[in-house]
């Protein structure tokens, strides 16, 4: 596997379970396989390892890659969204560790059929699991001028979320827009580069919105985050891998809440605060960031997040 493909956080994250004994584990977004690969290394003792991902190519990178210990890796076509099924289909109940990489990984937005990135030409799909509707070219020539908008301004916190919410619109009068070239064409006069600001590339924060609404991102992430803490056995951890702002707000306050002993209830009785027990204890007080010799290596890993909880 190339360096643009390496396992983001790996080192950081086998830490966190070393310490565990491991029968069933779960690794919700399975990509390429490079974490699985590594916990079945570190932890000879597991029976069985579930896979999971929405993506044909990844999961056959993943086979391959983890063909070696047999019946020890199952590998499940779906979204973590569905934890408590695919366990469930498995005769599951309760499992020992879950690691969650949200996202799109390098070797998806290596893939210009897959739509994710501005710099390859491709048609707009940003689909991660192909047997789904929705795709960005739909968004971008169908969704009202009001919610182009809004997902730029929410999913994307563009700070010019109108000016391109206007080209958009402006340009599919002429022609639908239906590849990622078109896309960036359709936006560069309204997302110049700052002249004096050195920033990210200008295009970045709208791709980004399109691909979380075309997979439904942070809805599947705030569903997640409860299941999988009740799947987990006692003393079990879920690690979680976010790489941007909205992801680990998502992610933070979800873990915070059930670390806490109370209970936000200020829509009722403006502001009554009631005790609830603490079912998780957080490991991870401020969230892991990777090493500057890891960014050197892999430039996307420096937006990484990891963060992890034991079940008490």
């Amino acid at each position: 596997m190339s360096a643009r493909h390496a396992s983001v956080l790996l080192q950081e994250v086998l830490h966190y379970f070393e310490d565990c004994s491991i029968r069933y584990f779960v690794d919700g977004t399975l990509g390429a396989g490079g974490h699985s690969e590594a916990i079945l290394k570190a932890h000879p003792e597991i029976e069985l390892l579930i896979g999971v991902d929405q993506d044909p190519v990844a999961r056959a990178i993943a086979e391959e890659r983890l063909a070696p210990w047999g019946s020890k890796v199952r590998i499940v076509t779906g979204n973590f969204v569905d934890l408590a099924k695919h366990l469930s289909a498995l005769g599951i109940q309760y499992v020992d560790g879950i690691l969650l990489d949200i996202g799109v990984s390098s070797m998806q937005f290596d893939m210009p059929e897959k739509g994710f990135s501005f710099m390859r030409d491709g048609p707009l799909d940003m689909r991660m699991d192909p047997t789904k509707e929705l795709t960005a070219a739909y968004i971008v020539n169908h969704w009202s001028e009001h919610d182009l908008g809004r997902i730029f301004r929410d999913y994307g916190e563009e700070k010019r979320w109108r000016a391109a919410m206007y080209a958009i619109a402006n340009a599919r009068k002429v022609a639908p827009i239906t590849t990622t070239f078109e896309l960036a064409a359709a936006l560069k006069e309204a997302l110049k580069p700052h002249p004096y600001k050195r920033e990210i590339h200008p295009l970045t924060l709208v791709f980004q919105a399109l691909r979380i609404a075309v997979n439904a991102e942070l809805e599947s992430l705030e569903s997640i985050i409860p299941v999988a803490i009740e799947k987990l056995n006692t003393g079990g951890r879920l690690s979680v891998i976010s790489f941007h702002s909205l992801e680990d707000r998502i992610v933070k306050n979800a873990i915070r809440f059930a670390a806490s002993d109370k209970m936000d209830t200020s829509g009722l009785g403006g502001g009554l605060f009631l005790d609830k027990e603490p079912i998780v204890n957080i490991l991870t007080k401020k969230p892991i960031t990777p090493t500057t010799e890891e960014i050197e290596v892999n430039p996307r890993s420096r937006s990484a997040k990891l963060r992890v909880i034991e079940k008490r």
